[in-house]
């Protein structure tokens, strides 16, 4: 690893470095196993490892304390925003339409959002989350059963796996493309080569480059031929190409709805720019981004910003057409932030919490924040209408997918 690229980080103390530890030897005896592993599912298992991944052990991930903030741990205002945009569709839809939320994180999402349709009365049939992490679920149930009444709190139900039955609803996910395992290509002589991770003789994680399989392949000459060039020898970047069939899994039941995906990533053209040669993966620790994804494997956010194109075609196969994309901070305006803000900030009990909410929205909509970095993408099926804000549909930048 490049001691250069994290010499600035903190010292992880024992515990910690004792937890990595057995990710890597876990690791070690993989590739020693079964040869060279790909990087996706490197990440994977840094991520994801049962016990031992990021999101699978016990550490906090979210908030001050975490590694990262994302946009439910500022505060209510996030939710508020979301919900007022997907409250009519799930009212157009009936009293059966389920709200699905992709990776619950801490709950503060769900809390404020259950508070906010409870308040408005107008309350999912359930309120699913998505949650592969057993320790977060905990988490998770032991929030949302602090902070909401009984009867909202019977509508909560976790689930291991999508849905197979057909439904009807929203489907929200928040920050979940950037986390999904990332294949990295990189092109050698007009050819395409994956990224894997091997051992050196000293038994420590490098990266090596083997000719890319034929999925991999197309995957790359298809955003070649969509970008109308070719990449340059040494060009390293990321690529989904599982996403079709990971939006399939996710969404291929959900026969008529809204689906909400907010991330940070660009459209194609701006993701795969000649000078972004080395990609966008990051990893992140103690609220330090750094680019050495082997560094201390288990206790990093591994994420890769999302080609929001890709995700587009991955949903236009699943069935589902674009009804909006846009960056987050015209989002939550088109969504009616001024007004969820004025509110809370009426009903705000002193000035240190009229400050925080300034604050939220400082971060949620600036341009060197949230704002610009987060965009925000609709995509419907099924709907006859889609009751969407006019301020959303006239602040679409759809055309630049």
């Amino acid at each position: 690893m490049n001691r250069s690229k994290t010499s600035r980080l903190p010292e992880p103390p024992a515990d910690e470095l004792a937890h990595s530890e057995r990710l890597l030897q876990h690791l070690r005896e993989t590739i020693a196993s079964h040869g060279p592993i790909p990087f996706s599912q490197y990440m994977e298992r840094c991520l994801y490892a049962p016990g031992l991944g990021y999101y699978s052990a016990g550490k906090t991930k979210f908030g001050e304390a975490g590694d990262f903030v994302t946009a439910p741990e500022l505060g209510s205002l996030f939710a508020r925003c979301v919900i007022q945009v997907v409250q009519p569709v799930l009212g157009m839809l009936g009293d059966e339409a389920d709200f699905l939320e992709l990776g619950g994180g801490s709950g503060a999402f769900a809390e404020a959002a259950l508070l906010a349709m409870a308040e408005n009365g107008v309350l999912p049939h359930r309120y699913l989350i998505l949650e592969p992490s057993a320790d977060l679920r905990e988490r998770q149930r032991e929030r949302l059963a602090a902070a909401l009444s009984s009867d909202v709190m019977a509508r909560v139900v976790w689930i291991d796996r999508p849905p197979e039955a057909s439904w009807r609803g929203v489907l929200f996910a928040n920050e979940v493309i950037d986390a999904l395992p990332t294949t990295r290509f990189v092109m050698r002589h007009g050819e395409v080569y994956e990224e894997y991770v091997a051992l050196d003789g000293e038994a420590r994680l490098l990266r090596v480059d083997r000719p890319a399989d034929a999925l991999v392949a197309g995957a790359v000459r298809h955003v070649e031929r969509d970008l109308g060039r070719e990449f340059e020898d040494g060009y390293r970047s990321e690529i989904l190409p599982q996403l079709p069939y990971w939006m399939q899994a996710v969404a291929g039941s959900l026969e008529a709805g809204l689906m909400l995906f907010i991330d940070y990533g660009y459209v194609r053209r701006e993701f795969y720019l000649p000078e972004r040669q080395d990609g966008t993966l990051m990893a992140h620790y103690r609220h330090r981004a750094h680019s050495d994804p082997l560094f201390l494997p288990g206790l990093n956010d591994l994420t890769a910003s999302v080609d929001f194109t890709a995700l587009a075609e991955a949903c236009n196969s699943a069935g589902f057409s674009v009804a909006g994309y846009l960056p987050q901070a015209q989002f939550l305006i088109a969504a009616g932030l001024q007004d969820v803000f004025e509110r809370a900030y009426d009903a705000a009990p002193d000035d240190v919490a009229r400050y925080n909410l300034a604050q939220q929205v400082k971060k949620l909509t600036l341009p060197d924040q949230m704002g610009e970095r987060f965009q925000a993408m609709l995509l419907a099926r099924g709907m006859p209408a889609l009751p969407l804000p006019v301020e959303l549909l006239e602040a679409d930048q759809g055309d630049r997918l």
